[in-house]
């Protein structure tokens, strides 16, 4: 699966040997986080995981997930600290509408993450909930794709 944008830059499904560039762009993953790097592992290995590359390699990630009451959620949305701002986040978040195989797509982000919720509104999600204590003080934000935004993959 690849999707193609009006920009040099494409979304594509990620592969295994990914890894690295992941565990680079990641800013968690690269200050030394064991435990962000096992998991972009499982999500390559489980298939679960969109990139986004221009010229320069990959630039960021989705992984979407369909362990949220079996609907779709995206888990992560990551973005390379010097690629932010160039709607990178707003293709993978498009890619994941696109490609999502439930009836509805979930996502959240923490209260604290203001350019997350701006892409979100701007994209068409609705907030949907509001769940304390995953973060200590920094509440998460729960929100939906509306269902016109979706397309289910037909077989």
């Amino acid at each position: 699966m690849e999707i193609r944008t009006s920009s040099p830059m494409r979304v594509r499904a990620a592969h295994v040997a990914d890894w690295q560039a992941l565990n680079a762009i990641d800013s968690t993953a690269a200050a030394g986080d064991d435990a962000r790097s096992a998991h972009i592992r499982r999500w390559l290995e489980q298939g679960s995981v969109l990139v986004a590359e221009d010229p320069s390699g990959i630039v960021g990630y989705s992984v979407l997930e369909y362990t949220f009451f079996e609907q779709g959620f995206i888990t992560m949305l990551m973005v390379s600290p010097n690629a932010r701002r160039r709607g990178i986040g707003a293709h993978l978040l498009q890619a994941a509408e696109a490609t999502c195989s439930a009836p509805k797509l979930f996502t959240s982000t923490n209260v604290s993450n203001h350019p997350m919720q701006s892409l979100l509104q701007r994209l068409g999600w609705h907030p949907v909930g509001m769940v304390h204590g995953l973060d200590e003080g920094d509440p998460e934000l729960f929100y939906l794709c509306r269902p016109a935004q979706l397309q289910p993959l037909r077989s």
